[in-house]
């Protein structure tokens, strides 16, 4: 049997290797702010999710070692049972708070928050509209809960408004689903307007902020980019990205919350996050909410990006350049990376096919010096050498 095993997966990875959409594990270390240890070499990490540096910074890292030191390493069991340690209640409250939320549930990653809420709120006879480009976790949510379940285009409001005439009146409940700053494209969801058609039709509007949270809207994340917050009733997010740490959250109203935490089969059946992620959590919050022109740098650094290389103006820490075929891309990657710059090429099936990029992110420590070399390099070995194909 192991052999017909080995056989299977095998001919898989073949087949994925001659399409050039292999992946394999690469060991990083990320010693500090902005620069990796990679293969024998220093090179400086535009493809990372810590926008505002806060896995090393020093009032980060001592909250998380106090914490190890007082509770242990790990919570020990699910929250419902012993693994719900005080440091769970102060979080949610300072993410509640951040939020302008009645309340909150941390859960053990976004990935984990987003497959256990949305099956909790959605079954059977019930309605999922979602944006076609919405994350892998919010689609996996959909698929799990039974509902029907449509994709609207990205972004467009007028097909989601066709979708809802068509569908929502046969359905019991509605969810409306994105992300608010999307992973692959750094793009905002037109959050208030989603509102508007979710109020419109009677839908919950959820949206999964992981890379709003820290900094859009003066980092209270993209329900918060016109200014005064957004009426969302659920706001998802992870610890993970701008927050330096790891976990996922939903903010929402206190009965949705209370009812989360009696439904949602990733909360009831995980053990709590350890509780030096918790602290860790805190200690950024703190700094998002007191450093308010600090947790604005990495999207000002995205658009000195942009404007070096005559892009739309970055609206998020993320810029993607969309190349098409994944060994253009390998190659794209490779050449940067001889460089002296880390960004890692993004294939199918994370982005739809032909549009493989390379996907720069941008952080608050990043140099305006090493941005302007490296755009200098996309534009003269990379950009100018497409357009001449």
């Amino acid at each position: 049997m192991s052999r017909s095993l080995d056989q299977f997966v095998t001919q898989k990875l073949d087949a994925l290797e001659a399409q050039s959409l292999r992946r394999r594990l690469v060991e990083t270390d990320r010693f500090n702010d902005v620069e990796v240890h990679r293969d024998g070499r220093t090179l400086i990490s535009f493809c990372c999710n810590d926008y505002l540096n806060l896995s090393h910074h020093p009032d980060v890292i001592a909250a998380a070692n106090d914490a190890t030191k007082r509770y242990g390493t790990s919570s020990g069991a699910s929250r419902l049972v012993t693994g719900n340690t005080p440091l769970f209640s102060l979080l949610e409250q300072r993410l509640a708070k951040l939020k302008q939320s009645e309340d909150c549930v941390v859960f053990g990653s976004g990935y984990l928050a987003n497959i256990g809420i949305i099956p909790a709120l959605a079954r059977p006879g019930d309605l999922i509209l979602a944006d076609a480009l919405s994350h892998s976790c919010l689609l996996t949510g959909t698929q799990l809960s039974g509902a029907t379940a449509h994709n609207f285009r990205h972004n467009d409001l007028a097909h989601l408004e066709e979708l809802l005439r068509q569908h929502r009146e046969a359905a019991r409940h509605c969810l409306i689903l994105t992300d608010g700053v999307f992973s692959m494209d750094g793009d905002l969801a037109p959050v208030a307007e989603l509102a508007v058609l979710a109020a419109k039709y009677d839908a919950w509007l959820m949206t999964d902020d992981a890379h709003g949270i820290g900094v859009v809207g003066a980092g209270r994340g993209s329900s918060f980019v016109t200014g005064a917050k957004v009426d969302v009733p659920l706001q998802m997010g992870t610890l993970s990205k701008a927050i330096g740490g790891y976990g996922g959250y939903l903010c929402a109203s206190k009965p949705v919350c209370d009812f989360i935490r009696t439904r949602a089969r990733t909360l009831i059946y995980s053990t709590g996050l350890m509780p030096a992620a918790i602290a860790a959590a805190i200690a950024s919050i703190d700094v998002i909410e007191t450093e308010p022109a600090y947790a604005a740098l990495p999207v000002q650094k995205a658009q000195r990006f942009t404007r070096a290389l005559n892009l739309a103006p970055a609206e998020s820490p993320i810029v993607p350049l969309i190349l098409g075929g994944a060994d253009e891309t390998l190659a794209a990657s490779a050449l940067l990376e001889a460089e002296g710059f880390l960004v890692t090429a993004i294939r199918p099936p994370t982005v739809p096919e032909g549009t493989a990029r390379l996907r720069f992110t941008f952080t608050a420590r990043h140099s305006d010096a090493d941005i302007a070399r490296l755009a200098t390099i996309v534009r003269e070995k990379i950009m100018t050498k497409r357009a001449a194909e």
